[in-house]
């Protein structure tokens, strides 16, 4: 019997996380009310809601499924969404309708159930059921259900947000991020957009040859601005496929933060760029721990000694508990090879980690420094040097794309070009 209910972690194991290629938009400030029946369907329920994605959502759980919900809105008005379990098909579809006499306007409806039966998703689809989800449930499948009743499928998609940081000062995660958002715009032909986060000391104008008046901090500071418009005229155009957002880099006021003071221009971000790379300083604050945490994409940049290693460690730690439902950080070592410099092997760091660095650069201050001072990227300096395929491989990693393939120029091309000019 063909199904319309999605797939459980019952029935593909290896679906308790979201593959690479799998990009789940977070929901917006909604209120969702989940009336379960059974204890490992509340708590799946429960750790859905302690997912980054449903971060801004408001959730609220009580068990006695289909009958609770009934009576709980005979005199309190609906949720934005409500969640029900229920095992019976009768109790169900008779429960659905006693639910719509006392349901608001608006309100969606996510049922959980066991009965896997086309004609039962017919009925529920009649009754206005926004979607089925067959039990037993993970918290992946929650989040993905209550995600997509936000995101239409014929509206523009929205935008992967990549962090990279630094494991300890002066690594070179900002040369990183910049030659890899390079990269994604270059090579995977994306739209893309670098946001300098370091607004005292930010090197992204430097590096990219900008000067822009207004950058970041004009929408940090003014938050009631931002929106789509004030945004456009916040970038700085760099190529056909690369916008910056600037740091000002200067010290005429302290930049101290709130926790979600970038909330709105992330968010902002996310519904006008596909690909979003957040160049964020080392130190360790509130608003710092929420950009990683909610970042779709994480990468950390690491040198081979101790210090790093620990760092490292300690982030890979604490950004795994805190995104059960992500794939863990991905993490490169830079600067490796320094002359007379103890170092600490890429094996042995693996080791630690418990995964493999996505690559490793090696240290030439010639052309790095070079490109530094010049405000150009490595693929400007020399076009066939050996890290730019390293850059490839983590923008390749993050964004889950492969490489645009290029045109193969035939011998009849220059006549073409000529033909073409006249």
């Amino acid at each position: 019997m063909i199904s319309y209910a999605r797939q459980t972690q019952e029935e593909q194991p290896e679906a308790s996380l979201p593959p690479v290629e799998e990009h789940i938009a977070p929901a917006p400030r909604v209120s969702v009310q989940a009336f379960c029946e059974t204890v490992e369907t509340a708590a799946a329920v429960q750790s859905a809601g302690e997912d980054r994605r449903l971060g801004k959502a408001h959730l609220k759980i009580q068990m006695g499924g289909m009958a609770a919900a009934i009576e709980a809105y005979r005199s309190a008005p609906t949720p934005n969404v409500i969640v029900l379990e229920s095992d019976g098909r009768n109790d169900l579809l008779g429960g659905l309708d006693q639910l719509a006499t006392v349901c608001d306007a608006g309100t969606r409806v996510v049922v959980i159930g066991r009965i896997n039966d086309v004609m039962l998703y017919r009925e529920l689809v009649r009754r206005g059921v926004s979607d089925y989800v067959l039990a037993p449930v993970g918290a992946i499948d929650v989040v993905r259900s209550i995600c997509n009743l936000f995101s239409a499928p014929e509206a523009k998609a929205v935008g992967r947000i990549i962090a990279v940081v630094g494991a300890k000062g002066g690594v070179g995660a900002s040369t990183i991020s910049h030659n890899v958002a390079w990269a994604i715009a270059r090579d995977l032909a994306m739209d893309a957009v670098v946001a300098d986060l370091d607004l005292a000391f930010g090197t992204a104008g430097l590096d990219y040859n900008q000067d822009p008046p207004q950058g970041i901090a004009d929408a940090v500071f003014s938050p009631d601005r931002v929106d789509t418009a004030f945004i456009d005229r916040l970038l700085s155009k760099c190529t056909d496929h690369l916008s910056l957002l600037a740091a000002p880099a200067t010290l005429d006021r302290v930049y101290d933060f709130g926790t979600d003071a970038f909330d709105s221009v992330f968010d902002t971000l996310r519904s006008t760029m596909p690909c979003i790379v957040l160049d964020i300083p080392h130190q360790w604050s509130g608003w710092t721990k929420r950009a990683l945490i909610g970042a779709d994409d994480i990468l950390i940049v690491a040198a081979p000694d101790l210090a790093n290693l620990r760092n490292t460690k300690n982030l890979v730690d604490l950004l795994k508990a805190s995104r059960p439902n992500d794939r863990p950080p991905l993490y490169c070592l830079n600067q490796v090879g320094v002359p007379k410099r103890p170092e600490i092997a890429a094996a042995e760091f693996a080791k630690a980690i418990e995964s493999q660095p996505v690559v490793s650069i090696p240290f030439e201050p010639q052309i790095f420094g070079s490109a530094a001072n010049n405000g150009q990227m490595i693929a400007e300096i020399s076009a066939n040097h050996k890290s730019i395929e390293m850059f490839l491989q983590i923008a390749q990693r993050l964004t889950g794309r492969s490489e645009t393939k290029k045109q193969k120029s035939s011998l009849l091309s220059p006549l073409i070009e000529k033909l073409r000019g006249k």
